[in-house]
C-alpha cells in the first residue's frame, strides 16, 4: 500500500498492516475485554437481521513470508 493512498474501510486498513509487516517476523497483539460486535447477517446494506458476538480475550496474528522457506 503507497503512502500517498488513501484508506477508507477498516478491511483496506487491516489488509496494508498486513502486507507491511510480512516478512519481518512481526505480530499484532489484541486484547478484548467484554467487546460487543452486531455482525449483519448477510452481506449489503439491506441487512436488517445481525448476529450478536462478544469477544472476551486475545487474538494474535502473526505474519511470515512464506516465499522464502520456512
Amino acid at each position: 500500500m503507497s503512502t500517498d493512498a488513501a484508506t477508507h474501510t477498516w478491511p483496506e486498513l487491516a489488509g496494508g498492516l498486513y502486507d507491511a509487516l510480512t516478512g519481518r517476523n512481526a505480530e499484532i497483539t489484541y486484547d478484548f475485554q467484554n467487546m460487543e460486535v452486531h455482525v449483519p447477517a448477510k452481506t449489503g446494506g439491506q441487512s436488517v437481521q445481525h448476529a450478536h458476538w462478544k469477544l472476551n480475550g486475545v487474538l494474535k496474528i502473526r505474519t511470515r513470508d512464506t516465499s522464502q522457506g520456512t
